[in-house]
């Protein structure tokens, strides 16, 4: 980073000064995400805003290993006590945080002492890759849908404290549900909508508790950041109500879990390039060369996507969680769903929904590894099998494969086998960042083995 850029930062933070004084602004949340998916933050006074555009705020690489439970892994590439890092906010997506009062939230890029981005930040990767595809004359639109479950924070003294006990008792779906949130999804819709959020859907999901929202797609960046400030306010306003957020993958062993789905559409020129092209449900060749490579790689891109052991414990069939690498118009038991989107309106609408991902990912990582995906299927011109329109559950193991229906990754060990064999996506992380992904893969296996799913599930429950 050269004195000119240091000298502009400071100045776009000094003219925000009084705006933020005035809306009772008294510190900035700079967060990031690490390796295994938990957002950390420092945070300083408005006063040293400009200070910290400028020169970035210290902390330790140390947090490229750091597992679930803030062990720290001796990894390849990181782990070490050694070393210092700059956290650099970006004061374009500085936003003044209503479900925090006197607070405002900016997300950091991190730099090494140099000024040069820091070889394992997740947030400069994914913009380097939306550079690359803007080299090519192509754009995505991103969003991430956020599925979580709250529970009371309250619960009596002689019960486990970390236990989940779901807030509210209704139906999945169901209008009861709604009522029983209604004060807290009121104060949480109006929170996004001063910060900015542009929420499509709020509405109850199908297990105990859980709500899920869905936000308007954006580009691939600002789609990352608008999934860490959406959960970020989530957390926020529960805990004013005295209510636990989760997005954990599977809070309890039963049941479903909370999907962190992703929706992309490829676009050049202004045309979405899934939509009005001649191939199968009105794909493009390069949108469906782009949802090819997706589901081409998407068995190592499940070690960023879905990062725990819990995940494996949501990852089944006939759970609407994508747990068969297969593509379908509509088909929520496929791992990619393809969305044309209503008549009228498909070339605005026309996305592809990949399902067998969830919150526990860094989404900067995972837009990253779909995008380096989706580019790599463009650039080899692949083609898509026949899209499937049933349950592949439902078909009998020689109906299967006979389809060439495979399964994904079934635990946490296989998806990484899966990534560290796949060269597009460790080529696209890159030596450093790839083997800090296996290692605390890697590390969280170890730290969990031997334990029921049960006690996965109460080890994670509260930590995403």
């Amino acid at each position: 980073m050269h004195q000119e850029e240091r000298d502009r930062r400071r100045a776009q933070a000094e003219g925000l000064l009084d705006g933020l004084r005035q809306a009772g602004v008294v510190g900035v949340v700079l967060p990031w995400v690490d390796t295994s998916g938990v957002t950390r933050v420092k945070a300083v006074p408005v006063a040293k805003l400009p200070s910290a555009a400028a020169w970035g705020v210290g902390m330790s690489p140390v947090f490229d290993a750091f597992l679930f439970d803030d062990s720290i892994v001796a990894g390849r590439f990181a782990g070490s006590a050694v070393g210092d890092l700059r956290l650099h906010p970006d004061l374009d997506r500085l936003t003044v945080l209503a479900g925090q009062p006197g607070w405002a939230w900016a997300p950091v890029d991190r730099y090494d002492q140099d000024g040069r981005p820091h070889v394992q930040d997740s947030r400069s990767l994914l913009r380097r890759h939306v550079d690359e595809l803007a080299a090519d004359g192509l754009t995505v639109k991103g969003a991430f849908e956020v599925e979580w479950v709250i529970g009371l924070a309250d619960l009596p003294e002689d019960s486990d404290p970390d236990a989940f006990v779901p807030a509210l008792s209704g139906p999945a779906y169901g209008m009861t549900r709604h009522i029983e949130a209604s004060d807290f999804g009121r104060d949480l819709l109006t929170a996004l909508a001063s910060q900015g959020v542009d929420v499509d859907q709020f509405h109850p999901e199908y297990a105990a508790g859980q709500l899920e929202i869905s936000v308007a797609a954006e580009d691939p960046v600002a789609a990352a950041d608008t999934t860490v400030l959406l959960r970020h306010t989530i957390k926020a306003v529960s805990a004013r109500y005295r209510l636990r957020a989760s997005f954990s993958p599977k809070v309890t062993a039963d049941g479903v879990g909370n999907g962190g789905h992703v929706h992309l559409s490829l676009w050049r020129d202004g045309d979405n390039l899934m939509s009005s092209g001649a191939g199968t449900f009105g794909l493009t060749p390069d949108g469906e060369a782009f949802i090819a490579g997706l589901l081409g790689h998407l068995p190592g891109l499940l070690a960023v996507g879905a990062p725990t052991v819990a995940s494996y414990l949501r990852l089944v069939p006939s759970h609407w969680a994508g747990a068969f690498a297969v593509w379908g118009l509509e088909n929520r038991e496929a791992a990619v769903r393809f969305v044309t989107g209503p008549a009228g309106h498909r070339q605005a609408a026309a996305n592809v929904e990949v399902k067998s991902v969830d919150a526990a990912a860094n989404p900067y990582l995972l837009m990253a590894g779909l995008l380096a995906a989706g580019r790599a299927g463009l650039a080899a011109g692949s083609t898509l099998p026949a899209p499937v329109d049933v349950d592949p559950a439902t078909l009998s193991e020689e109906g299967r494969r006979e389809a060439g229906i495979r399964s994904l990754p079934a635990s946490l060990e296989e998806a990484v086998r899966a990534f560290e064999q796949d060269d597009v996506l460790t080529g696209a992380f890159g030596q450093e960042l790839a083997a800090t992904i296996v290692d605390v893969r890697r590390g969280e296996i170890a730290a969990l083995e031997g334990r029921s799913p049960e006690a996965v599930a109460a080890a994670l429950r509260w930590v995403h």
